[in-house]
């Protein structure tokens, strides 16, 4: 079972085609992890799987309890910001950013692990190690499996480093929440945003409009991002307050709020990465 669709979709590419896998995706119904809490059937279902697959974070503060429950004794367990190691980033605020009204517990870790390809090869060899432990038997097709997966996400990354290395600027906007610290981290991007990735805000004060339109202006972008579900008013904001022309309105996928319907269409971790490579590069022109 895992928590969130990323790693749900890495554990299905590396069990692959091994008969007698029961993978379960938690939150499905496109809810926001920072919103979800788990029904009775869900701590059922978790109390009794072979594999827990969680982000670790604030907004998993339900786990604790859930996994106490557990009856399964030989559950094994991944926390992916532990998975992690020092490669886990605490959220930042950044100049201009939003601060919260009531500021959060300093040293928070930012939960979205999976922006990153980077941190996606770390975690799912993690996934691979726990799967051959609970079920030696397949080992050697769990290892293939992710090595044949690896490969794709390194293929990617290499995609990402190229564009970014071709772009003509090297800094991102967001008129909204944002989650992409990992990425940005990895290819050397600095960003501005209304607000830290797990604000709770959604009001953008004067201010920090006023700010991210200079900052349009001053680095002559041509984009003003948001992430999904926004329903992009700060961001149309923002571009209707920068003095230059007006700047275009395109969405990073977060990958936070994937619906069962999303996962029947063949949508993968691998496919909103390709479709935000294609908007990363038009927002750094």
């Amino acid at each position: 079972m895992a928590s969130v669709f990323p790693a749900w979709d890495w554990a299905r590419n590396v069990i692959g085609d091994v008969p007698g896998a029961d993978l379960t995706l938690l939150v499905d119904s496109g809810v926001d992890l920072h919103s979800y809490q788990p029904s009775v059937e869900d701590i059922l279902t978790i109390s009794t799987c072979d594999l827990f697959i969680y982000v670790g974070g604030e907004s998993d503060g339900w786990a604790s309890d859930a996994l106490a429950q557990a009856v399964n004794e030989d559950m094994v367990v991944i926390n992916l910001l532990d998975a992690l190691g020092d490669r886990a980033r605490e959220e930042e605020i950044v100049e201009g950013m939003e601060a919260e009204e009531e500021e959060e517990e300093e040293g928070a870790l930012d939960e979205h692990v999976w922006l990153s390809l980077k941190n996606a090869a770390v975690l799912t060899e993690a996934i691979e190690k726990a799967l051959a432990e609970i079920d030696p038997e397949n080992a050697a097709v769990y290892e293939a499996n992710l090595a044949a997966y690896t490969e794709k996400l390194t293929a990617l990354d290499a995609a990402y480093e190229k564009a970014v290395e071709e772009a003509p600027h090297d800094t991102v906007l967001f008129g909204d929440r944002f989650p992409f610290r990992y990425l940005t981290e990895d290819y050397g991007l600095d960003y501005y945003a209304a607000f830290a990735g797990c604000s709770a805000e959604t009001e953008a004060s004067f201010e920090t409009i006023l700010f991210l339109a200079d900052k349009v202006d001053e680095l002559g972008l041509s984009c003003v991002l948001t992430i999904d579900g926004s329903d992009q008013k700060i961001a149309q904001t923002v571009a209707q307050t920068a003095k230059s022309t007006e700047p275009q309105i395109l969405t990073l996928d977060s990958i936070q709020s994937i619906t069962r319907e999303d996962m029947e269409k063949g949508t993968t971790y691998l496919s909103i990465m390709e479709e935000n490579l294609e908007v990363l590069k038009k927002a750094l022109q």
